[in-house]
């Protein structure tokens, strides 16, 4: 599995040659450093580690040691890509168009935007009053009865209720890189991708 580590820079649109209007988001990816490089022998699988450093942040002595190797001061995210197929040594840079190409399949993972406490409405898609659900008729957004009568005399765990939404690790599959620009080192993902502008964000493919 091959991959980076990017910045969530925003959302944009761009024309494809059939002139459609498509949707993109913009990752930055700052060329990410080979931190370590895990082997069969070593560490009982393969694997490469890299570290992406965007400004100096305060590293602990065990980390600052760890990413010394590679000839970096500290790093703002690190994340390990299992059987990777790079070529690539401790201390190599790896680049957008090193690992992407127009027309790829991505998965991107970062977490998702935090919402605060919401109501079953926005949390779960519950209808309300328009489409009656759980026995509404006269409150928009209740959630209504939670309980299963006498037998069993409790509520199930897992029931959906209110509380507190977004601020998870998503997700998201099957994502196509649009186009690939090496020299910025951006990559425009069509659709949307988990996290606010700003947040690190895992590709992969």
């Amino acid at each position: 599995m091959n991959g980076l580590i990017g910045r969530k820079i925003g959302m944009t649109s761009i024309y494809n040659d059939d002139g459609r209007n498509i949707p993109c988001t913009v990752i930055e990816a700052v060329p990410n450093v080979v931190a370590q490089v895990k082997t069969e022998d070593t560490d009982g699988y393969n694997a490469i580690q890299l570290a992406l450093s965007v400004k100096n942040k305060k590293t602990n002595q065990a980390l600052g040691g760890h990413l010394k190797r590679a000839g970096l001061d500290s790093a703002n995210k690190i994340f390990e890509f299992r059987d990777c197929s790079l070529e690539k040594s401790l201390g190599d840079k790896v680049s957008v168009d090193d690992v992407f190409a127009e027309g790829d399949t991505v998965h991107a993972i970062g977490t998702s935007k935090g919402k605060g406490f919401q109501g079953v409405v926005k949390r779960h898609g519950f209808g309300g009053v328009g489409q009656a659900t759980h026995g509404q008729h006269n409150r928009m957004r209740a959630p209504g009865a939670i309980g299963a009568c006498a037998t069993p005399s409790r509520v199930y765990k897992g029931t959906r209720m209110a509380g507190r939404t977004g601020g998870k690790r998503i997700k998201t599959m099957n994502l196509k890189i649009v186009k690939v620009l090496p020299e910025k080192n951006l990559l425009l993902i069509k659709g949307s991708v988990p996290g606010h502008k700003g947040a690190f964000v895992i590709i992969e493919k």
